[in-house]
C-alpha cells in the first residue's frame, strides 16, 4: 500500500513548507479589532460546558470495559461508537463524506522481551536495563557485535553550526546519543533555545537522523531531568506493541535496532570503554562532538511479531452558514495503551487524564457550539485522532491526507491531558508568541480574570509532543494551551501538593484512572476559552497568522 506521509523533519528550523495553505495575509489592525470585540450572547452555550458532563464521559472513556483504547482493538470500537453517539446526539454531522471516520492503516510490531543486549562481555537485560526495538517491518532484526560510536546529542543543525556526525562514518555501526539537545545541557539561551528542547532533543528525530547517516543501531541514554519522565515511562511506552504506517519499502530505510539504556547501564559502558561518562556528556554540550568507544561492538536479536490493522481518526462537522468550506479544528486523541496481560493484577492503561479528558472536551466543546442561537459562519470540525501515543501517528497522517484542505483550515486548537487539579490564575501556552491565536487567547482569558504564560517545562519540549504538531508542520496556526501552575487559591493549592506527585508517576502508568479527588473545574474554563477562540474565529473572518519569528511562518 502507498501512503502518502509527510516527509522526515531535519529540525525545528527545517520544517514542511506550508505552501499550500495560501489563507489570505491577515491585516494585524484587523485581527487586534476582531478579538477585541465582545462576542454575540454566547452565554447559555459558554455555561453549557460543566464538570458533570465532562466527569461522566471520563469515566465512561476510561473505563475498563474500553480496556485503555489501544488502536485496531476492541476498545477502539467501543471508543468510536461512544463518539458517534454523541456527536449525532449534539448535530453534528459525518466530517468525510458521508462517514464519521477516516481509515489509518497501521502495522503493529511487538518484540518478544525474551532478549538480551551484549556488550562487553554482560548482557543487559530487556526492562531494567534496556528497552530495544524495531521499526522494520520484518519478524528479525540484528545487531551482531556492531561497533559503538557515542555521537553525543546526535544532532546535525547547519543553522546551528552543529554536527555530531561531522568527520566520522557510522554506517553499520551502532550510535549512542544523549537525550534532549545542547541548550537544555547547558542553560545557555544563545544555544539552541536554552532551556525550551527543539525538535532535535526529541526521541524521534534522534532515531530518525541516525537512520539518514546510515547507522545500523541507536541507542539513546535516558536520564529523567533531560527526558522530563522517568524510566518507567520508557518501559511502559517501548514496550508491547508499537504501532507504525504500513509502507512499501517496510521502513527498511531506519536503523535495525533503536532503543533506550537507562544512565546506570551508559555509565557502565562509557568505563568499559575508557571514558567517563559525565566528561563526555560535558564535551557534548561544547559543540558538535564525537568519539569511537574502544573495541566495544553490542548484540541484540529483535524478534517481532507482525500484525496488519486499519485504525480510524473520528471527523465530525457543524457546517458554518456563510463559509462551510472554511473550518476551525479542534483535536484531541482518542486513544491510550491499551492492556497487558503479561501484569499481576490491574492490567488495563486506562489513560484518565490521557487522554479521555481531552475526548471528552471534544464532546463538550461541540455540545457547546450546538446550542448557539445562531450557528458560527464557518464550520466547525471536531478531530479525535488515533495513535497519539506511538508517535503522533494519526494526526501525521490526516495532515500528509487531510480531509480539509490546509488552505481552508483557519486554526488548530488541540486538547491534550487537561487541568484535573483545580482553577489556575494562568493560562499556560506551549509555544507562546508562535502566533495569532495568543491574542484571541488572551482576550478571552481576560474575561476569567485570568493572564496568559509561557510552557511551565520548556526543556520537555511539549508543543512538538502533541497532535497540534502535525498542522504546524504543514503551516497551520496551532494552539496547545491548558491551566498554569498559578493556583487560583489556597485550597487548590494544597489539593496541587496532594496530586501533582500522584499524576506525575502515574503518567503512562497503570494508576491513570478517574478519581474522585481530581478537581475539574479549571479544565472547564479552560474549554470555555477554547470555545470562545474557536467561536470568534469562526464569525470574525479573519485568518490568523504565524509571528515573524516562528520556525513555521515558512
Amino acid at each position: 500500500m502507498n501512503i502518502k506521509l509527510p516527509l522526515a523533519l531535519l529540525s525545528v528550523a527545517v520544517l514542511a513548507a506550508c505552501g499550500d495553505n495560501k489563507a489570505p495575509e491577515a491585516d494585524a489592525t484587523a485581527v487586534a479589532k476582531a478579538v477585541a470585540n465582545t462576542p454575540a450572547d454566547i452565554a447559555a452555550s459558554y455555561d453549557s460546558i460543566n464538570t458533570e458532563q465532562l466527569i461522566e464521559h471520563v469515566k465512561v472513556l476510561a473505563s475498563d470495559e474500553f480496556a485503555g483504547r489501544a488502536p485496531s482493538s476492541l476498545g477502539e470500537k467501543l471508543t468510536l461508537e461512544y463518539l458517534t453517539k454523541e456527536f449525532e446526539a449534539v448535530g453534528f454531522k459525518p466530517g468525510n463524506g458521508d462517514s464519521f471516520l477516516q481509515e489509518v492503516p497501521l502495522v503493529s510490531l511487538e518484540a518478544s522481551t525474551d532478549m538480551a543486549l551484549s556488550i562487553g562481555g554482560k548482557d543487559y537485560q530487556y526492562g531494567p536495563d534496556m528497552v530495544m526495538s524495531s521499526s522494520r517491518i520484518t519478524e528479525l532484526s540484528e545487531l551482531k557485535e556492531s561497533e559503538l560510536v557515542f555521537v553525543g546529542y546526535g544532532v546535525n543543525a547547519p543553522e546551528y553550526n552543529w554536527n555530531d556526525y561531522e568527520g566520522i562514518d557510522v554506517k553499520g555501526k551502532t550510535v549512542v546519543i544523549l537525550v534532549n539537545d545542547p541548550g537544555f545541557a547547558t542553560q545557555d539561551p544563545a544555544l539552541f533555545t536554552g532551556n525550551a528542547m527543539t525538535y532535535y532533543g526529541r526521541w524521534t528525530y534522534k532515531y530518525e537522523e541516525a537512520s539518514r547517516q546510515g547507522a545500523e543501531g541507536a541507542i539513546i541514554v535516558h536520564e529523567t531531568a533531560p527526558a522530563s519522565y522517568g524510566w518507567d515511562v520508557v518501559k511502559n511506552s517501548w514496550s508491547g506493541p508499537q504501532f507504525g504506517f504500513q509502507r512499501d519499502d517496510l521502513n527498511k530505510d531506519r536503523v535495525a535496532v533503536e532503543g533506550w539504556v537507562n544512565v546506570d547501564v551508559a555509565t557502565e559502558l562509557f568505563a568499559k570503554a575508557g571514558l567517563d561518562f559525565a566528561t563526555a556528556k560535558a564535551n557534548a554540550a561544547k559543540g558538535s562532538y564525537n568519539v569511537d568507544m574502544g573495541d566495544l561492538t553490542a548484540s541484540v536479536t529483535v524478534k517481532n511479531t507482525i500484525k496488519h490493522s486499519v485504525s480510524n481518526n473520528f471527523i465530525a462537522t457543524l457546517p458554518g452558514t456563510e463559509n462551510p468550506d472554511e473550518h476551525i479544528i479542534y483535536t484531541a486523541h482518542w486513544d491510550h495503551l491499551g492492556t497487558d496481560i503479561t501484569k499481576q493484577g490491574d492490567q488495563v492503561y486506562n489513560g484518565a487524564r490521557d487522554n479521555a479528558t481531552g475526548t471528552g472536551a471534544l464532546i463538550e466543546v461541540a455540545e457547546a457550539f450546538s446550542k448557539l442561537p445562531q450557528k458560527p459562519k464557518r464550520s466547525i470540525t471536531f478531530l479525535a485522532v488515533t495513535a497519539e501515543e506511538q508517535g503522533l501517528l494519526g494526526s501525521k497522517f490526516y495532515a500528509a491526507n487531510p480531509v480539509i484542505p490546509a488552505a481552508k483550515t483557519v486554526a488548530n486548537i488541540n486538547m491534550d491531558a487537561l487541568n484535573v487539579n483545580g482553577k489556575s490564575k494562568d493560562v499556560a501556552v506551549y509555544g507562546l508568541g508562535q502566533s495569532q491565536l495568543d491574542d484571541y487567547l488572551t482576550v478571552a482569558a481576560k474575561k476569567q480574570d485570568r493572564v496568559i504564560s509561557g510552557d511551565p517545562s520548556p526543556a520537555a519540549g511539549i508543543y512538538y509532543r502533541s497532535d497540534h504538531f502535525a498542522f504546524a508542520n504543514i503551516g497551520i496556526p496551532a494552539l496547545y494551551a491548558k491551566g498554569g501552575a498559578q493556583a487560583a487559591d489556597e485550597a487548590t493549592a494544597a489539593l496541587r501538593a496532594k496530586l501533582d506527585p500522584i499524576l506525575k508517576s502515574c503518567y503512562h502508568g497503570l494508576c491513570d484512572e478517574y478519581s474522585t479527588e481530581w478537581d475539574l473545574t479549571g479544565a472547564v474554563e479552560d474549554m470555555q476559552l477554547f470555545f470562545e477562540v474557536g467561536y470568534k474565529l469562526s464569525n470574525d473572518g479573519a485568518w490568523p497568522q504565524w509571528s515573524k519569528t516562528s520556525e513555521f511562518k515558512r
